[in-house]
This record gives C-alpha cells, structure tokens and sequence, in this order.
C-alpha cells in the first residue's frame, strides 16, 4: 500500500508527540537492557576497566539491541513501549514485518543518532553536556522532518517500506 493510497484510506501515523514519548519510555526500557547485557558482557569477559574492551562491548550492545528490536517487530509489530503507546510497526502493504525488513529498519534507525554524535567528534568536543545537547538537537530536527513525509512517517521508515500506525480503538484500521 502506497503512502498515499494509506493516507486516503484513512490509516494515519501516531501523533508526533505520541512517537517521541514512546522514543523516551523506550529508552527507559533499554536503560534495563543494555544494563544487563553490559553486566554478562563482563562477566563473560571478565572485564575489570570499563574502559577494557570499549569497542567490543559497543558491538556487542549494537547487537544485543538489534535482537531486541527485531525479535519485538517481528512478533507483533511492537516492543514494550510501542504497547503501552498503542503503536505499531507493519510493512508499507499493512502486512506484519519480515526479519531481513525489520534488520534493515533497526540499522537504518541510527539515522537518528550518527549525525548528531558525528558532529560531536567532529568538532572535538568532550562530555556530556555537548553530546546530549547535539543528541537533542538532531533527534528534534529528525522528527520535524517527518512532517515533511505525505503520510507523516520518519524517512528511515520510508526508506524501508515500514510504517507505524496508530492501534488505539478509536483509530482506523488496516482491511
């Protein structure tokens, strides 16, 4: 289904501001997450720094996260916090995702940090100050430029052939 035979038919993206809440709780979810696979992860390799094995323990968060979300998106279209915000991910025809589609959105949703921590290197600055004003302000001008989509949708969406569609009661369906 075209984005713009989806926007006829009355099928709408969340709200904005529903999306970036549910961005918010799931990042409150993965606080638990990448806490617990970081623990495992020193375990098993018996980290004593943290800053031993740095890259490593990146990769293996990247993964552990990319499991995650495809695992959720391929079982029903919806992680924990896409639930609770009655949320969900399907293919662009309204079908549930495959595992390579959902791999692909999952790597192509880096598009909203990469630039943001790009600049930041880039331009040498150090702390957390920079960094979570830089992240701010790129995942700010990402979701703006969702409204420059026809069906709303973010453009990693788009490039993927996913949508999110709003799942409460009261909203249209998918036929």
């Amino acid at each position: 289904m075209s984005t713009e035979a989806s926007a006829a038919s009355g099928i709408r993206a969340p709200a904005l501001r529903r999306r970036l809440a549910c961005l918010v709780y799931e990042g409150v979810l993965l606080f638990g997450v990448v806490m617990v696979a970081g623990l495992l992860f020193g375990i098993v390799t018996q980290q004593r720094h943290a800053l031993e094995g740095h890259a490593a323990l990146q990769v293996f968060l990247f993964a552990v996260l990319g499991l995650y979300f495809v695992w959720f998106w391929t079982h029903g279209g919806q992680t924990v916090a896409m639930k609770t915000w009655h949320i969900r991910l399907v293919a662009e025809s309204g079908q549930p995702l495959s595992r390579p589609r959902a791999v692909a959105r999952y790597v192509m949703s880096w598009v909203w940090f990469v630039p943001a921590l790009a600049s930041v290197q880039l331009a040498g600055l150090k702390g957390g100050l920079p960094t979570a004003a830089a992240l701010l302000a790129g995942i700010a001008a990402y979701a703006l430029l969702s409204r420059l989509h026809p069906g709303r949708q973010f453009w990693h969406d788009a490039v993927c052939g996913t949508r999110l569609i709003d799942t409460r009661a009261d909203a249209p369906r998918l036929g």
